[in-house]
C-alpha cells in the first residue's frame, strides 16, 4: 500500500503524509467535499480537484494490485510462476502491461495453435526454431505424419508448427508492448470512405466528413476532438479508419527478434511464421488498442472540457432581486412564458404565437405589455434553442417601444442555455414541482430560473443533459456522468445550501447525504416547519452522527437560533469561531450586524488557542463575511435591449460577447445576433495557447473583433487579439 500512496505522491507533486492522511479519511467515508473544506490540517490544505485525482487513481491502483493478485494466483495455479515473472507481474504499472504479461497463461478459446499443440506439433515448432538443426525441416516434420491425428502429410505438420510460432510471439509481452510503442510513435491514422460516405459522393450530397474522406494524421500528433469526429463518422458508416503502422521497421524488428540463432534450413518457415503472425494475430489487436487509447485519452480531454464548462455555468451569479419573464422559444406550437418573482415563484405563465407560421406578433405584444406592466417584470429570459433568435428580434423590438412608452422603466433580456429544459418539465420531479402546470410552462419557468439561480435549477437536470461541450453522446456515459456528478457536487458545496428552502434535487447534492436522506430532510421539513438549528437534522430519518458530520458545514440556516448556523463553520469549530471572537473583543451577534473585521491582522491567535492555521484562517474569513457567495466574483450575464442581425456585422468591427460553449479547437461567444461567432484557438490572444480553458470559460464577458461574416453558412469567425484595446 505504501508504494501505492508514494506513487500516486510523486505523480500529484504532494507528500507521501498528505496521501497517508487523505487515504485515510476517504477510507473512513468522509467525502471530497468535506475533507477539502473541513480536513484542511490534516492533509495540508488539499484542495477539491487534488483529491479527486487522488481518489481515482488511488481506486485505479488498487483495483491494478487486485487484478495482480488474480493473476499471480492463476499462473501459480497452472505452475508456471517464475521468480521473473512474478517481479514483471508486480512492477506492472498500467493494465495494457499487466494482460500483456498475463496474454500467454490466459484460458483460451480454440485456436489453430491449440489445434496444433493438442496434436504434439510443437516438438516441431521447438525444433524450427533450434540452433541445432541441420536437417530439412521437411524431413523432421515426416515424423509428425499421422492419419489418426488428422496430419496427411510434411506441408500440413510444418503449418501446425507454424501456427505454434506465430502464437507465441504474438503472446509475448515485450514484442507486443514494443510494437505499440512503435505505431503509437510512428503509424497514422488514415480515413477514406465507407459504404454511407460512397452513396453521399455518388449523389452529390454534402457531409460534416467531407475533410476526412481522404485523411491521414500521425497518432502520436492527432487531437482528441478529431479522434471523437473520426470515430463519429466510422460508426454513421460514412467514414473507414485504419492504423497504419511503420510495418517495415516492424518486420526488421521481428525477424531479427525471431530468428536470432534460427538455422539457415528453418529460417524461410520460421521467416513465414512471423509474417503471419503479425498479420493475423498482432496487427489488428494492436490497432484495436491503440484506437481505443486514443478514444480513451479523447474521451478523458472531453469529458475534462464538458466538466469544466459545466463548472462555470452552474456558477455563474444569481440575478436577485429580479422579476424574471422565462420565454420557451417555438415556431408552431407556440412560446411559451413563466413570470417569476424574486424567490422563483412562478406568477403567471401564457402561451403567445408571434414566430411562424402564425405570425401574430401584435397579439404577442399585448400579452408581454401586460404581463411586464403587472408583474413589474425586470428581465425577459431566453431560450437558445428552436425560434431563438427570431423570438430575440421580437423581445427587442417590443422592449424598444416598450421602454419609449413608459420612460423611466428599463426592460432587459437574456439569452440562457435552455439545454435539458425539455428533459427537466416531463420529469416526474417537474411533475412533482408543478402538478398543475404543462410541459412548456414548466420549461418557460425553468428558463426564468436558470437565470435567477443557475445553480439551483440545473442541479434538477441530468448533469449530461445540459449540453456544454461536445461528442457526449459518444462518450462513456458511465464515465461521463460520474464526471459531471462530481462536478455538481463541488459546486454546490463550495456555494453552500439553505436548509429551509432548499429542493431535494440540491440536497442530493450536499456531502453526505443521500437521495433519500434528501427526501427525508424535506419530509421532516414539511412536517415540523423550519429548521431552527443544525442539530435538528439529527431527527431526520437515516441522518445519523456520520452524515451529520459530512453535511452540517454547508447547510446554512438564516435566522435561526444560533447565528453560527448561517455561515460555513462547521459546529465542530463552534467553540473555536467563539473563542477567536471573545479574543477580538466580538458577540457572536456581531456576526449577523456584520460588525465582525479584522480578524486575521493578529497571527499570534490561532497558536494562543490551538487553532490550526487553515482553520483558523477559514473561519475568520466566514466571520467577517457570513455566508459569502463565492459566486460574487464571477461576471453577471450579458443583459441586452436591442439585437444585431448578421447583416449589421463588418469585419474589424468590435463587440462584447458572452462564452456560451468551449470546445478544443476555441470557443463559442454570444455577440448577439442569429449565430453565436468562433472565436478559433489560433486567435483567443496574442500567444500561443495549449487550450481554449487556458484562456476562457463559459460565462465569460469578452471582448471580440469580427473577422469575417458568411450569411450563407451562417458562420462568424471572431478574434479575441487586442480586441477592446
Amino acid at each position: 500500500m505504501e508504494n501505492i500512496l508514494k506513487k500516486i505522491a510523486d505523480e500529484l507533486g504532494i507528500k507521501l503524509w498528505q496521501a497517508e492522511a487523505a487515504t485515510e479519511l476517504i477510507d473512513s467515508g468522509c467525502t471530497i467535499p468535506f475533507i477539502a473544506r473541513y480536513r484542511k490540517e490534516a492533509t495540508g490544505a488539499m484542495d477539491d480537484e487534488v483529491l479527486r485525482s487522488f481518489d481515482e487513481r488511488l481506486k485505479y491502483l488498487r483495483n491494478l494490485e487486485d487484478r495482480k493478485q488474480t493473476v499471480l494466483a492463476a499462473i501459480e495455479e497452472q505452475g508456471k510462476l517464475t521468480d521473473e515473472l512474478k517481479a514483471k507481474i508486480e512492477a506492472a504499472d498500467t493494465a495494457a502491461v499487466l494482460e500483456d504479461l498475463y496474454r500467454p497463461y490466459k484460458p483460451k478459446r480454440k485456436t489453430r495453435a491449440s489445434v496444433a499443440r493438442e496434436k504434439g506439433l510443437q516438438g516441431l515448432a521447438d525444433y524450427l526454431l533450434s540452433k541445432n538443426a541441420k536437417d530439412d525441416p521437411a524431413k523432421e516434420a515426416e515424423k509428425y505424419i499421422s492419419e489418426e491425428k488428422e496430419i496427411p502429410d510434411a506441408q500440413t505438420a510444418l503449418g501446425m508448427a507454424q501456427d505454434i510460432i506465430a502464437d507465441d510471439m504474438s503472446d509475448d509481452a515485450d514484442i507486443r508492448a514494443w510494437i505499440r510503442k512503435k505505431t503509437l510513435e510512428k503509424g497514422f491514422i488514415t480515413c477514406g470512405l465507407g459504404a454511407e460516405g460512397k452513396k453521399l459522393v455518388e449523389a452529390g450530397e454534402r457531409s460534416v466528413y467531407e475533410n476526412y474522406y481522404e485523411y491521414s494524421e500521425a497518432v502520436s500528433k492527432i487531437p482528441g476532438h478529431r479522434v471523437l469526429a473520426i470515430n463519429r463518422g466510422e460508426k454513421e458508416k460514412v467514414l473507414s479508419v485504419s492504423v497504419d503502422a511503420p510495418e517495415e521497421e516492424i518486420d526488421r524488428f521481428l525477424k531479427r527478434r525471431m530468428l536470432r540463432g534460427v538455422t539457415d534450413v528453418c529460417a524461410p518457415y520460421v521467416e513465414a511464421a512471423v509474417e503471419d503472425g503479425y498479420k493475423r494475430l498482432i496487427a489488428q489487436s494492436i490497432e484495436t488498442e491503440i484506437r481505443g487509447s486514443l478514444t480513451e485519452a479523447a474521451e478523458e480531454g472531453a469529458i475534462k472540457v464538458f466538466g469544466s464548462n459545466l463548472e462555470q455555468l452552474l456558477m455563474q451569479p444569481p440575478m436577485k432581486e429580479k422579476t424574471v419573464l422565462g420565454w420557451d422559444p417555438a415556431f408552431r406550437t407556440g412560446c411559451k412564458l413563466a413570470v417569476c418573482d424574486p424567490t422563483g415563484k412562478i406568477l403567471k405563465t401564457a402561451v403567445i404565437y408571434p414566430t411562424a407560421p402564425q405570425n401574430r406578433v401584435a397579439e404577442a405584444v399585448k400579452v408581454l405589455e401586460e404581463l411586464c406592466d403587472k408583474y413589474n417584470v425586470d428581465i425577459i429570459s431566453v431560450g437558445n434553442g428552436t425560434a431563438s433568435r427570431e423570438s430575440e428580434k421580437i423581445i427587442a423590438d417590443f422592449i424598444r417601444d416598450y421602454d419609449r412608452k413608459r420612460r423611466g422603466r428599463k426592460l432587459q433580456y437574456a439569452i440562457v442555455n435552455e439545454a435539458g429544459a425539455s428533459v427537466y418539465s416531463a420529469s416526474k420531479l417537474a411533475t412533482q414541482e408543478h402538478p398543475d402546470l404543462n410541459v412548456g410552462e414548466r420549461s418557460s419557468a425553468s428558463i426564468a430560473r436558470r437565470l435567477q439561480d443557475p445553480l439551483s435549477e440545473l442541479v434538477k437536470i441530468d448533469p449530461k443533459a445540459i449540453g456544454v461541450g461536445q461528442y457526449q453522446h459518444d462518450m462513456n456515459q458511465k464515465r461521463l456522468g460520474e464526471v459531471l456528478t462530481a462536478v455538481v457536487e463541488k459546486c454546490v458545496n463550495m456555494v453552500g445550501v439553505d436548509l429551509n428552502t432548499a429542493s431535494p434535487s440540491l440536497l442530493g447534492y450536499v456531502s453526505g447525504i443521500s437521495k433519500q436522506i434528501a427526501a427525508n430532510i424535506v419530509a421532516y421539513r414539511d412536517e415540523n416547519g423550519r429548521f431552527s438549528t443544525r442539530k435538528e437534522l439529527l431527527k431526520v430519518p437515516k441522518l445519523g452522527p456520520k452524515a451529520f458530520e459530512q453535511c452540517a458545514g454547508f447547510l446554512r440556516i438564516a435566522d435561526g437560533s444560533e447565528p453560527l448556523d448561517a455561515t460555513s463553520v462547521h459546529p465542530e469549530s463552534y467553540d473555536a469561531a467563539r473563542a477567536i471572537l471573545k479574543e477580538y473583543g466580538f458577540d457572536v451577534k456581531d456576526i449577523t450586524a456584520g460588525k465582525v473585521k479584522d480578524l486575521a491582522s493578529r497571527k499570534d491567535v490561532a497558536e494562543k488557542l490551538g487553532i490550526g492555521k487553515y482553520t483558523f484562517a477559514d473561519i475568520a474569513a466566514e466571520l467577517e463575511k457570513p455566508g459569502r457567495d463565492p459566486r460574487e466574483d464571477v461576471q453577471a450575464p450579458v443583459l441586452r435591449s436591442d439585437v444585431l442581425e448578421m447583416s449589421d456585422l463588418v469585419p474589424g468591427m468590435e463587440l462584447k460577447g458572452t462564452v456560451r460553449n468551449i470546445v478544443d479547437f476555441g470557443a463559442f461567444v454570444d455577440i448577439g445576433v442569429h449565430q453565436d461567432g468562433l472565436v478559433h484557438i489560433s486567435e483567443l490572444a496574442d500567444r500561443y495557447v495549449k487550450h481554449p480553458l487556458d484562456v476562457v470559460k463559459v460565462g465569460d464577458i469578452v471582448n471580440v473583433k469580427v473577422l469575417s461574416i458568411d450569411e450563407k453558412r451562417g458562420k462568424i469567425a471572431l478574434s479575441m487579439k487586442s480586441a477592446g484595446k
